[in-house]
C-alpha cells in the first residue's frame, strides 16, 4: 500500500495512505492529511495517483515543496519515487510502497508536460569523524605550546 511516513520529530510516526487519486496536504484540518506545523502551508501541496506514478503538486506554499531535496516550483507537478524524501517546509516525509526497496530512486522533477528532468542529489555536509576533531584539537594544542615557548624566550631574552 502506498503510503507517506512523516519523519520529523514531533510527528514521527504519523502516516497517509494515498489511496484516494487526490490527497491534499496542509496545516488546517480540511485537509486529507493535516500536518499542524508552521512550516506546512494552509493548503500546501495535492499528492495524486496517475497509474503507477505518484503525483506531487506545489499549491503555491509559502516554505515550499522539494521532492528529494529539489524545490517544486509553485503550481508545478514532480514525481515522487519509492523511497524518496518530500519535504513540505520544515516537514520531511517518505514515500513508501510497503514493498522491500532494492535501491534508492533518483529524483525527477517535471517541468512541463513531456519534458522531464532528473536530477542527482548531491552529497550534503556531513558530520564530522571523532578522528578528524582529535587531529584538529592535536595540532592546536602543539600551536599553544609553540606559541607559549616563544613568548616565554622573548620575556626571558628581554630581561638580560
Amino acid at each position: 500500500m502506498a503510503k507517506l511516513v512523516v519523519l520529523t520529530e514531533g510527528f514521527t510516526g504519523r502516516t497517509v495512505e494515498l489511496t484516494a487519486t487526490k490527497t491534499t496536504v496542509g496545516r488546517v484540518e480540511d485537509n486529507a492529511f493535516c500536518i499542524p506545523e508552521a512550516s506546512v502551508s494552509s493548503h500546501h501541496c495535492e499528492v495524486w495517483l496517475k497509474g503507477d506514478d505518484v503525483v506531487v503538486k506545489d499549491l503555491n506554499s509559502t516554505n515550499g515543496t522539494f521532492l528529494h531535496e529539489v524545490a517544486l516550483a509553485p503550481e508545478k507537478e514532480g514525481i515522487l519515487k519509492p523511497g524518496q524524501i518530500l519535504r513540505l517546509g520544515q516537514v520531511e516525509l517518505r514515500y513508501e510502497t510497503g514493498k522491500k526497496q532494492m535501491e534508492q530512486a533518483r529524483p525527477t522533477v517535471r517541468l512541463g508536460e513531456g519534458n522531464t528532468m532528473v536530477v542527482a542529489k548531491e552529497a550534503g555536509f556531513g558530520k564530522k569523524s571523532n578522528k578528524v576533531n582529535k587531529i584538529f584539537l592535536a595540532v592546536g594544542v602543539v600551536l599553544g605550546l609553540v606559541i607559549v615557548g616563544a613568548l616565554s624566550f622573548v620575556f626571558l631574552n628581554l630581561g638580560k
